[in-house]
């Protein structure tokens, strides 16, 4: 199966190229900047924003995965707003022209979304039906909204793409957790290691992940299910507060304590991290409607299991993902 990642390069572009290889596809990852060789891989070079010679790569394809995108693990500056809207909108808008203009399209394309796309609660999960968008939640910081904007019009280039011989599927994919350098994970265990590891603003805002081995099977279970298509959230079936979270994290770990941190020091942290708090204080209760529905099974779908899993990974020089 031939499978192309435009935006591999990245966290998660390394993750789900190895687990490729490792069976046998062929992968060919798009990329904007010369990449680091990758057994397996072959990198071929597009911009993003316009068609080229790129397109000759999704013409016979099985299968595009795209995951370009400038990371949202950064200050929300004017600027960064700016790239991570254009580098999404636009790479998504390439992408549907290129398989509306193919001979022989892929049969499905996998498009890369958030569940930041949901609205900040502690109430009740927010699957693909019954979920609540975001954008006008009252008593959170107004430029949150522009993060679920982004998610909306990022989904919405794939929608209106004119793709009729491809099955399109919007990943609203929670937090991937990963050793793999550049990740959520590697960051937080890195912090708790530190003894920073406590819970933030007290703890309450519920976090939505999936652990790296569900990512891929998902992934590959939507690829074989022709029935499934439009928006599918990408998350482990049991989200818990961040402040149970970091503590089965500290468990894992073997780290007895982590310091709290007040939403002051959050915003100071933040700063040391060039990162910013919608990260860390954006309350993300998410639960996988549809893939359950549909008869997918979890690996890893507790936290603590799955903390335990990545801590041990993190020490063994071999890691296999799937």
């Amino acid at each position: 199966m031939k499978v192309v990642l435009p935006g591999g390069t990245g966290h998660l572009g390394r993750v789900l190229s190895r687990a490729l290889v490792e069976r046998g596809d062929e992968v060919v990852v798009l990329t904007r900047r010369e990449a680091t060789p990758e057994p397996g891989v072959r990198h071929v070079r597009w911009d993003g924003r316009a068609a080229g010679p790129w397109t000759a790569e999704i013409d016979g394809g099985d299968v595009v995965l795209n995951l370009a995108g400038r990371s949202v693990n950064c200050r929300y500056t004017r600027a960064n707003l700016r790239e991570m809207w254009n580098s999404r909108v636009d790479s998504a808008r390439v992408v549907g022209g290129a398989i509306e203009r193919a001979t022989r399209p892929p049969r499905v394309w996998l498009q890369m979304s958030t569940a930041t796309i949901y609205a900040h609660r502690y109430d009740a999960p927010n699957d693909e039906t019954t979920g609540v968008l975001g954008g006008d939640e009252p008593g959170v910081p107004a430029y949150w909204a522009y993060s679920v904007d982004l998610a909306r019009a990022w989904e919405r280039e794939q929608e209106v793409a004119n793709t009729p011989r491809t099955r399109k599927v919007a990943l609203r994919t929670a937090m991937v957790m990963s050793p793999e350098p550049g990740g959520a994970f590697a960051m937080l265990l890195r912090l708790t290691r530190l003894g920073l590891g406590g819970p933030v603003a007290g703890g309450a805002q519920y976090l939505s992940w999936i652990h790296e081995d569900d990512l891929v099977r998902a992934i590959d279970f939507l690829v074989a299910r022709d029935d499934l298509s439009g928006p599918v959230n990408l998350a482990a079936p049991e989200p818990l507060p961040y402040r149970d979270f970091l503590r089965a994290l500290r468990a894992a770990a073997g780290v007895p304590l982590g310091l709290p941190a007040t939403k002051w020091m959050a915003e100071i942290g933040a700063l040391a991290l060039r990162t910013d708090t919608e990260l860390l204080l954006k309350s993300r209760l998410v639960v996988p409607g549809r893939l359950l529905e549909a008869g997918f099974v979890f690996g890893h779908p507790l936290w603590q299991a799955a903390a335990q899993d990545l801590v041990r990974r993190t020490r063994s020089p071999l890691r296999r993902v799937g």
